[in-house]
């Protein structure tokens, strides 16, 4: 549960949490993510990969680009440590 915690303790990871969160698709992929945070690519990667290492993201890769999405499962887990209350 630390190492979750301690990868949103960066605002440009809990920044693209966000916007994974709210794609329309699910998924984004790291170019159009990079784009979005005024981000290189591979800083972006890098910081997906922090949140990959956390369980709190999975990717696949499609051709040339690699998309990512949140686990929602383990997002929801971290929530009900914070909050016992919150989940239902």
């Amino acid at each position: 549960m630390a190492l979750r915690l301690k990868s949103l303790a960066d605002p440009a990871r809990v920044k693209l949490l966000s916007l994974l969160l709210t794609s329309p698709d699910g998924a984004e992929c790291t170019c159009d993510l990079a784009t979005a945070v005024g981000l290189t690519e591979s800083t972006v990667s890098h910081h997906l990969g922090q949140l990959r290492r956390a369980g709190l993201t999975e990717s696949e890769r499609r051709g040339m680009n690699v998309y990512h999405r949140v686990r929602r499962d383990s997002l929801a887990a971290l929530c009900f440590v914070l909050d016992p209350n919150c989940c239902g």
